[in-house]
């Protein structure tokens, strides 16, 4: 009986291992992170309330499948004004060469009375300037 258990447990335990063991190749890893420039942005509603919560969609062009959005720079810079910067993974591997756009989000909630004033990157030194009026 006792070779049965340990039969049964060595069995289970080399099935573990071999389920475990993943292929490399099928797996594409990310080769570089880099700033991409966000194209335009959608703020639904230009006045919100104190604590409530907003989405803000950024869109970006990818040039290939092998790129895709990694996430933002979020940078409040002082009590009012914020500076977005969207970021793009790079991966390894066989991938579809299009170009494609992309939306991602930020969810703002302001915890302060006030005119907001979001600068998101547009490549180089511009900036989409973007106010949002919190009551």
């Amino acid at each position: 009986m006792k070779n049965f258990f340990r039969f049964g447990f060595s069995a289970f335990f080399l099935g573990l291992f071999f389920i475990s063991c993943n292929d490399d190749d099928a797996y594409q890893t990310i080769e570089s992170i880099d700033k991409i420039k966000i194209d335009s942005v959608k703020i639904v509603n230009d006045t919100m309330d104190v604590f409530s919560i907003q989405s803000i969609k950024t869109y970006s062009t990818y040039p290939s499948h092998c790129e895709g959005f990694y996430g933002y720079d979020y940078v409040p810079n002082d009590n009012l004004t914020r500076t977005v910067t969207s970021y793009k993974y790079t991966t390894s591997g066989p991938c579809t060469q299009a170009s494609y756009t992309s939306a991602n989000q930020i969810n703002f909630s302001p915890q302060q009375v006030g005119t907001y004033t979001f600068k998101f990157w547009n490549g180089g030194n511009n900036w989409i300037t973007r106010t949002i009026v919190v009551e």
